[in-house]
This record gives structure tokens, C-alpha cells and sequence, in this order.
């Protein structure tokens, strides 16, 4: 089992997908929230963090915010005040523009920075979130510690990411997936929980997501193929090959359990 085999894809390779033609390609898949389920999922997270009790003065901070989705969601629906951080200048430009003119917008700041070395004030946020993008920092334990630092004292602790399932995967297979994606490591389900709770963190839920993920690998594929000569046309008939061969690899995996996706909450003494 190589589930926690480390891949050599930096910062720079990130931005760079996002940047380009893979920023597109996922949007085109999941929406403008960038993560699976879109708003439903956000909501989701939002009631177990307990957001929709919140006031108007509390902050919450998206680490790896993308296109800026969830923060307006966040601060449309619940009124409360977002700090969205990415480390993609494009993404932060581009997030800015969706956001320019909302009856929110001054709700909603953006940020460009790292999420292991947080451009924030220890105990600034009520909430420190995150939807399926942990998975492309490299240093999970520091993200956790970075979380800990900028959360108030009783602050909640909530993110969503992809995680290696309950079925051992081959090296081989390990370097298609990872390599689709540009993801320098996976935890499980239960390495998050483990890394959260000895930073100090109370751990409240984790979810085991598995079959969900599945499920949105059949509607993303479906949605890709459905797109292809569009693709082909605008990016390009290799891109269009190498997406569906990844997205495909994916699915097969999610269906066999090697690969999911979690949910957990925390609580900051």
C-alpha cells in the first residue's frame, strides 16, 4: 500500500493548472465553487459548522478559496464576513472580478498566500474552512498548526478533502492518479483525524463521504464526454484525451474504494 507515497509537484505546478486550461476544465466539471456537490455541499458544511447561527461580525477563512464560489455563498446567504486565500494570483484576480459589484462584496476579502504560513493574525477567525483542496499542500501537519494558530479559541475547524479510500492501491496506479491531479500527497480519513486531534483540536465528526464521491466521478465524466468536441475545439484535442483518460482512472478507483473523499469538524478549546 502506498498511501503515503509523496509526489514531487510543487506550488508552481498548481498555479499552473489553475492558471490555464485545468482551472477551465474544472470549473466546466464541478461550477464555479471548484469542489464536489458545489453550493449543496457548502450549505452542508456550513450547517455542521454552525454558520447559519453565526453573527455579522464573525470571519471565517477559505484556505485555497479558487474562484472565490464558496465566499460569496458564505457571505450571501449567511451574512457573515470571508476571508478567501489562494495561492494563484489569477485565481485571487479572478475571484476579485466575480465578486466586484455583489450587494457583499465588502463582506469578502481575498488574499494571496499559502495555507502553511498563513497571512494572518493568531486568533483572527471563527471559522477555518476548506472544500477538497487540501490535497494539493504538501505539508499537511503544518496546515493543520497554521489552523490552529489563526482560530479564535473555540473556533471551529471544518474542511472537506480527498483522501486515499479503504482499498490498498499499486504503485502504478498511485502514479496515474496522483500525477491527473498534481497532488504531492493523500491522507485517509483517519490520518486527518489523527493529525487534527494532536494539534489540540477536539475532534467532533468525520464523515466518510466514499460512496458521494462516486457518485459526482459518474456525473463529471458524463459532463466531460458530453463537452468533448467543445474541448477539443478550444483547448485542443490531446487536453480533451488526457482529461477523460484521468477523470475516468478516478472514477474506476472511487467506485473501487481506493480513493474518497471526507468531511471533518473540529473544535479549538
Amino acid at each position: 500500500m502506498v498511501d503515503h507515497k509523496r509526489y514531487d509537484f510543487s506550488v508552481n505546478d498548481v498555479s499552473e493548472v489553475y492558471a490555464g486550461p485545468g482551472g477551465k476544465l474544472w470549473e466546466l466539471l464541478m461550477g464555479e465553487q471548484i469542489h464536489v456537490g458545489g453550493p449543496e455541499q457548502t450549505d452542508l458544511l456550513a450547517r455542521k459548522a454552525e454558520i447559519d447561527k453565526a453573527g455579522q461580525n464573525f470571519a471565517l477563512l477559505d484556505i485555497c478559496s479558487a474562484l472565490g464560489g464558496p465566499a460569496r455563498h458564505l457571505a450571501e446567504k449567511y451574512g457573515i464576513k470571508v476571508v478567501g486565500l489562494d495561492i494563484t494570483p489569477e485565481m485571487v484576480l479572478e475571484a476579485k472580478k466575480r465578486t466586484e459589484g455583489k450587494p457583499y462584496a465588502s463582506k469578502i476579502e481575498y488574499r494571496i498566500g499559502s495555507g502553511l504560513d498563513i497571512p494572518a493574525h493568531l486568533n483572527s477567525f471563527e471559522v477555518v474552512w476548506g472544500q477538497d483542496a487540501w490535497c494539493y499542500i504538501r505539508d499537511k501537519v503544518r496546515l493543520i498548526e497554521e489552523t490552529w494558530r489563526v482560530l479564535k479559541p473555540g473556533g471551529t475547524l471544518a474542511f472537506t478533502d480527498w483522501i486515499w479510500g479503504s482499498v490498498s492501491v499499486s504503485e502504478e496506479e498511485s502514479d496515474i492518479l496522483m500525477e491527473f491531479m498534481v497532488f504531492p500527497n493523500l491522507q485517509t480519513l483517519n490520518g486527518y483525524a489523527e493529525l487534527i486531534k494532536a494539534t489540540g483540536y477536539e475532534l467532533v465528526e468525520k464523515v466518510d463521504l466514499q460512496e458521494d464521491f462516486a457518485n459526482h466521478m459518474d456525473i463529471y465524466l458524463n459532463i466531460l464526454q458530453k463537452a468533448k468536441p467543445d474541448i477539443e475545439a478550444g483547448f485542443g484535442v490531446e487536453l480533451y484525451a488526457a482529461a477523460e483518460k484521468g477523470v475516468i482512472a478516478w472514477q474506476q478507483a472511487a467506485h473501487n474504494k481506493k480513493v474518497g473523499r471526507g468531511l471533518w469538524i473540529a473544535k479549538k478549546p
